[in-house]
């Protein structure tokens, strides 16, 4: 049942940069759905889709990928994947993007549910809870149908740092981290764990403090080291993974930055936490019994994720049945 579920399944993709372009090359290549990878720009997603296409037959796929520039040829969509937008450069914070980006969302996602109206959203597009938080709004959808791609990331680079650290595989590692996708990420080291051993007790805190501070500034390190760009390769597998719970109806236990009214004491923001994600979207979310310095972290990611929607809501993109003050 799977199986046939999947082929009959369409995932697009709403920009055509690095992050598209490498995202449609994962889901193809692991045989999830075709793909739509759709652009303002003439010609690029065009190009891109041929030059994938032209690739099957090495990869021993059947897909299709389909490049266009227009809103149309995504009906249908069983996912629709938000990429869209500004890239962050060197000095350039998240928030830098919230005016940029904001528009760029709001626009994409108005058109795109026009056509895929029972469709998942994910969001890639920073700064990620507010950008996610707007595509909610915008689409018009129930909350458990849009999910922004943080939490998979920046739990994927803690586990990179904290293999290297180690000296072991990292497939013996799964971390996890809340909050927003920034700065004030909330990486919790009591629930990292190197094949079931939390990682409190295999390193120091100074250890753990400086692979925190890393994982934290990750984006920021790519963007610096590259100088021209940002990172694309592992927030495309990051979003692989999410559309392949959905379309595999995996119930898999993954962090993603969802709608939270109630649960971690959140209420009318996205934030990062762990859920269960399946066909339907999220299924659930997976509350932690947390230590007040881990709640007093989370709350002040949300302070800060809840300034940014705050700065949206007053520019007339939509309202907020709670402010900042919240917090």
């Amino acid at each position: 049942m799977v199986d046939r579920l999947c082929e009959l399944s369409k995932v697009s993709i709403l920009g055509a940069g690095n992050v598209g372009a490498t995202l449609a090359q994962h889901v193809v290549q692991k045989n999830l759905a075709d793909v739509v990878l759709l652009d303002i720009e003439a010609d690029k997603p065009q190009g891109i889709a041929l030059d994938l296409m032209e690739a099957r037959s090495i990869e021993r796929h059947d897909r299709s990928v389909t490049g266009t520039n227009r809103y149309r040829d995504t009906a249908g969509s069983q996912v629709i994947v938000v990429t869209a937008g500004a890239p962050r450069k060197p000095g350039m914070s998240r928030d830098d993007l919230l005016r940029i980006n904001a528009a760029i969302v709001h626009e994409v996602v108005s058109r795109a549910v026009e056509y895929s109206p029972d469709a998942l959203l994910i969001v890639v597009t920073n700064p990620l809870d507010a950008m996610t938080y707007l595509a909610w709004k915008t689409s018009g959808f129930a909350p458990e149908r849009v999910l922004g791609m943080a939490g998979v990331l920046d739990a994927a680079r803690f586990e990179t740092f904290i293999a290297w650290e180690l000296g072991v595989s990292v497939k013996n590692i799964t971390a996890l981290v809340l909050g927003g996708h920034g700065d004030l990420m909330v990486p919790l080291p009591r629930f990292s764990t190197v094949a079931g051993v939390p990682i409190i007790n295999l390193m120091s805190a100074e250890q753990i403090e400086r692979l925190i501070k890393r994982t934290r500034e990750g984006g920021a390190e790519i963007v610096r080291l590259l100088k021209t760009g940002s990172a694309y390769y592992a927030p495309a597998a990051a979003v692989t993974q999410m559309i392949e719970a959905i379309l595999h109806d995996e119930q898999r236990i993954l962090p993603a930055a969802v709608y939270l009214e109630g649960a971690y004491q959140l209420h009318d923001i996205f934030m990062g936490v762990p859920i269960k994600l399946g066909r339907n979207g999220v299924e659930s979310v997976l509350e932690l019994e947390l230590e007040p310095d881990e709640k007093a972290a989370l709350l002040q990611s949300a302070a800060s994720v809840s300034l940014s929607l705050d700065l949206l809501a007053h520019s007339g993109l939509f309202s907020r049945s709670r402010q900042s003050d919240s917090f």
